[in-house]
């Protein structure tokens, strides 16, 4: 259980694309998980703030089986409005549930808080998120960047700039998973303020810093670095909205165990997680495309994994951020070298 995938992203896992679309000066953006032959999902929200589309039908007795492009975005409830773009793309390609004749694409959403990070949101009468949308699932692909680009172009943690984060593992049984994030937390994803990050136990070759533990923790490890704390309501300005997607035959049912499951990853890489104040969410999808039906103790292995990949991706997105001008906080390299 510690072999990453070739590329070390989301589409590790066959049968998915991963699009960006972003704005710097706005400082937002979009990130679009394009499924092209369909995928079983899920979705759990643990944090107390969420911002979702789409998300009732995604509940195992609910009737849709199986949907068409998850979407994740900045710019609070205005970036809902980045599935309709998607949407609009993929009606144009004759992609959705086919009822009545009518080609319905099925794109669940959900949307962070970056409306107060510096960039300019002066966007007149409509926003530009059905734009940016329809942007980002014209550019997925299989290779895609992280860092400071689509749902993360614009995220912060408690004491440094975030991003994009990803990430993959390949299990013993043969089955990939892997992990698209953007960390918006409230907390934060360093220890102590430190240049070493709570999820150093999962890293992988290096991915973010090898850098370990601190020794000895400092201690004010367990403070509480929380973002906006003494200066801004904390009221909807936060949540980390991640995808967690394997390559293994699940049922709706397993898709949602393996998106609580994943949840475990951000209590491992943000300190704390899942606060009132986080609309801390995860979507679920199961490609199929190994063919694999996974037992008892191989399920037991994917849902640690999924925490696993889950806090390496978060780690990576926060690493990877490239400072830009107008930031209200540095990235971790302009802070750390």
């Amino acid at each position: 259980m510690k072999q990453m995938g070739a590329r070390n992203l989301l589409t590790d896992v066959e049968g998915l694309l991963v699009g960006n679309a972003q704005d710097h000066e706005l400082k937002s953006g979009v990130t679009t998980v394009f499924c092209p032959d369909g995928a079983v999902a899920a979705v759990q929200v643990l944090g107390g703030a969420p911002g979702t589309r789409e998300t009732d039908l995604l509940e195992p007795h609910n009737t849709v089986s199986s949907i068409n492009a998850i979407v994740l975005s900045g710019g609070s409830a205005f970036g809902l409005d980045a599935a309709s773009g998607v949407q609009a793309a993929l009606r144009e390609q004759d992609i959705g549930h086919h009822v009545g004749g009518f080609y319905v694409p099925i794109v669940p959403s959900a949307i962070l808080f970056d409306l107060t990070n510096g960039g300019d949101k002066n966007w007149g009468r409509y926003s530009p998120y059905q734009a940016l949308g329809y942007e980002a699932i014209g550019n997925a692909a299989r290779d895609f960047e992280i860092g400071s680009v689509g749902a993360g172009t614009g995220a912060l943690t408690a004491d440094c700039k975030a991003g994009l984060g990803s990430a993959s593992l390949v299990l013993d049984s043969g089955v990939t998973i892997g992990a698209v994030v953007a960390p918006n937390a409230m907390g934060t994803v360093n220890v102590g303020g430190s240049k070493h990050f709570w999820a150093a136990p999962f890293e992988l070759d290096g991915e973010f810093g090898g850098m370990g533990w601190p020794s000895p923790f400092p201690e004010s490890t367990t403070d509480l670095r929380i973002k906006f704390r003494d200066d801004f309501s904390p009221d909807g300005a936060n949540t980390t909205i991640g995808v967690i997607a394997t390559d293994a035959v699940l049922s709706k049912a397993e898709a949602k165990r393996l998106a609580i499951a994943a949840h475990d990853g951000f209590s491992r890489a943000i300190w704390p997680a899942h606060t009132p104040f986080d609309g801390d969410l995860i979507f679920a999808l199961a490609t199929g495309k190994s063919g694999r039906e996974i037992d008892t103790n191989d399920f037991l292995d994917l849902c640690a994994g999924a925490a696993a990949v889950m806090a390496r991706a978060i780690a990576r997105g926060v690493y990877h951020a490239q400072g830009k001008p107008g930031d209200i906080k540095p990235s971790w390299h302009e802070r750390f070298g």
